[in-house]
């Protein structure tokens, strides 16, 4: 476990409710089987627990055909979305919910997840006012919806979304196949007051990335940089497909050194260490297989100070990784993985289709 996801069990370990308190614990000691290209049943199995947990009615507003338009329909904003929401479920649906949550999640991915959830009662406390509370700061207002249905034979997907979380599941041959569009924010970046204080949900992400571009020589940094300043927000937002981003393209890998090298690989594997352990394996075999660090870019704009604002991206083959905290002066953090060849299923998901018309 790394060392940020020990910091934010420590943070989130101070005084909430039961029910976090308890979903935590189980996330870090209840051992699930690997989904995805180890074992596929634990996450089918979930879905239609979910799914079973369900009233009619509620099936009705969670389930919807895997060529539905609204599979697609991703954003990371605080609004209305179709599915069932927490705040709709009874305690064991709930259950059902966080359980298929964690047979996608690795523990830190799971805990990143609760902690992105548990920041909206931050933002409640910050936001309301007297007359007027922030009612649309709410750690329960996040939806879960299920495509097609669960099956080891038939593709289905899946997908947890809510203010600054989007993650969409992507189920082929009973495996797990995509995981994109992954969307993890946090805001406020670092929490400056209250029992929560010092809690930085994303951490790593941004310390990890700024070591890398400290290391690099003066030549490396004018290469690596995209511009002065950097964009209000990621580049590849929801409508927007996972292409190629515009130049500057940054510094590749291959004119990195070995503890440079060493250094980018490890911020993509913080990055896809949200998954659980196979899944993260392919993940990281496919960057590999395509290339690997040579075939990678590491761009950065902005400033390299803290507290300043500043954005980066990792580019290749099969992943664009997307970090910018520019917003609230830089205490506001957005990060997007992209898959270039799969998002929401894509070249996998076609080819199945292809093969079975």
């Amino acid at each position: 476990m790394g060392a940020g996801c020990v910091r934010v069990i420590a943070m989130l370990a101070r005084p909430l409710s039961v029910v976090v308190l308890v979903s935590i614990a189980a996330a870090v000691t209840t051992a699930v089987p690997v989904p995805g290209s180890v074992n596929p049943s634990p996450m089918t199995a979930a879905a239609e627990a979910w799914l079973d947990s369900l009233s009619e009615s509620l099936r009705e507003q969670g389930n919807r055909a895997l060529d539905d338009k609204e599979r697609t329909n991703w954003h990371f904003v605080p609004r209305q979305r179709k599915g069932v929401s927490l705040k709709e479920m009874d305690a064991n649906q709930r259950r059902a919910a966080h359980a298929l949550l964690r047979s996608a999640l690795s523990s830190q991915g799971y805990l990143k997840a609760k902690a992105i959830m548990e920041l909206e009662a931050v933002l409640f406390a910050l936001e309301s006012r007297p007359d007027r509370p922030a009612r649309h700061r709410d750690p329960e207002l996040y939806w879960f919806m299920v495509f097609g249905e669960p099956s080891t034979e038939k593709p289905w997907a899946w997908r947890v979304e809510g203010h600054h979380l989007s993650l969409n599941f992507t189920v082929v041959g009973g495996r797990m196949i995509a995981f994109a569009p992954a969307f993890f924010g946090a805001n406020p970046g670092e929490v400056r007051s209250g029992r929560h204080a010092g809690l930085r949900v994303l951490s790593e992400e941004e310390d990890l990335a700024r070591a890398l571009l400290l290391s690099l020589t003066d030549p490396q940094r004018e290469t690596a940089k995209i511009s002065e300043k950097a964009p209000r927000d990621i580049i590849l937002a929801p409508g927007r497909a996972a292409v190629s981003l515009p130049p500057p393209h940054g510094v590749s890998g291959e004119a990195l050194d070995g503890p440079q090298r060493d250094r980018l690989k490890q911020l993509v594997s913080v990055h896809a260490r949200v998954l659980r352990d196979g899944s993260y394996d392919r993940e990281m075999a496919r960057m590999e297989t395509a290339g690997g660090i040579d075939k990678l870019r590491f761009g950065w704009a902005g400033s390299a100070a803290l507290g300043e604002g500043h954005y980066y991206r990792v580019v290749g083959p099969t992943l664009i990784i997307e970090y910018d905290n520019v917003q609230n002066a830089a205490n506001h953090v957005h990060v997007v993985w992209r898959d270039p060849e799969n998002d929401f299923g894509g070249d996998v998901l076609r080819r199945h289709r292809a093969s079975h018309k």
